[in-house]
């Protein structure tokens, strides 16, 4: 149980204090608990209650919110023939949040993901609330997470997938976040279904170490 969860319940407690000291046995002026005590006691409650939910919301609403920011954009020319990043840029400079946004050919209807290789040879799938990229009106993006050191060389890769693929990143990323342990992925670990469509190197602006 949490601590926001235990304040609720104590100020509810308090209050529950505060209306018994408001009832008086029948026939009788004496009341069950002294409202010299009782009043503080409910308007500590009406308080604890307050602050309770409203760190709870605040609680909620921080989590959900991510400062994100954009890398350098690459200005296309001509038809999209291939699904292909156009942010950030080749040798970018990034946050540690950044959306990352591309574009794909019309009639493409494979999913499309992003994953990060740092310095350690790991792969890493990226995902939002929806997992795969969000793809509309030939363009895809998807939040992108860094968690190296300062100036620590990414490469950004893009795959596209079948749904096998799609599944085995969508289930990897949810054990990961169960464990709360992103251990990696091996190359070897990589699905068949996954076909790399491009890929960028970028560099990270700051130190991002620890930040998730």
């Amino acid at each position: 149980m949490s601590a926001k969860v235990v304040i609720i319940l104590v100020g509810i407690v308090l209050i529950g204090v505060a209306v018994l000291s408001s009832l008086s046995k029948k026939d009788s002026k004496v009341t069950l608990i002294n409202p010299k005590i009782g009043i503080p006691m409910g308007v500590l409650g009406v308080l604890m209650v307050i602050f309770g939910s409203y760190t709870s919301d605040v609680g909620f609403v921080s989590s959900q919110m991510e400062q994100i920011s954009t890398g350098n954009k690459l200005e296309l020319e001509g038809p999209v023939n291939s699904v292909k990043v156009i942010s950030p840029i080749e040798a970018d400079s990034v946050d540690c949040r950044i959306l990352s946004m591309g574009v794909y050919p019309e009639g493409h209807e494979k999913d499309i993901w992003v994953v990060l290789k740092p310095s350690d040879n790991k792969y890493y799938p990226q995902s939002d609330h929806t997992n795969t990229s969000y793809k509309r009106d030939g363009e895809w993006q998807v939040v992108t997470r860094f968690g190296g050191d300062k100036e620590e060389k990414y490469e950004l890769i893009v795959y596209e997938t079948d749904a096998s693929a799609s599944m085995f990143f969508s289930n990897t990323i949810l054990e990961w976040k169960n464990k709360e342990s992103y251990p990696g992925l091996e190359e070897a670990d990589i699905p068949a279904g996954a076909m790399e469509v491009d890929r960028i190197s970028v560099y990270l602006r700051k130190n991002c170490r620890g930040v998730f």
